[in-house]
């Protein structure tokens, strides 16, 4: 949120759950009937900024496919999230590219090493 200039009188909330909490919530919100990894919802509001949503066994899985600590899978989906509610979009290929390298930058900023070996996902390029 500093990287952006984002107020800091904003507050975010962040629930972490199981796959079925967020696929209800992505098949309510989204009309998606499966599970994702995190989901953001913006609030109307001078002072919170949203709330995101975290699946924490999504969270484990693509941890150890990408090879680094769940620790660190969790901090990225949240700055993934906070992306989301900052505004930023991942719909195109360059616009996931932007939130990609920003959370790159912020990851990197905070100390958490980009996983090596195997690709995450969320790092890889898009066609």
């Amino acid at each position: 949120m500093r990287r952006e200039d984002a107020s800091k009188n904003s507050e975010i909330s962040i629930v972490l759950c199981d796959d079925d909490f967020i696929q209800e919530l992505n098949r309510t919100h989204r009309d998606k009937n499966k599970p994702t990894d995190v989901l953001s919802f913006p609030q109307d509001d001078d002072i919170v900024l949203g709330d995101i949503v975290i699946s924490l066994p999504t969270a484990e899985r693509q941890a150890r496919a990408a090879g680094w600590a769940m620790e660190d899978e969790v901090v990225l989906l949240a700055v993934h999230g906070v992306l989301h509610l900052l505004g930023y979009d991942d719909e195109t290929a360059s616009e996931a590219a932007r939130m990609r390298d920003i959370s790159s930058e912020v990851l990197t900023a905070v100390g958490v090493a980009l996983p090596l070996g195997a690709k995450h996902p969320y790092f890889v390029d898009y066609d």
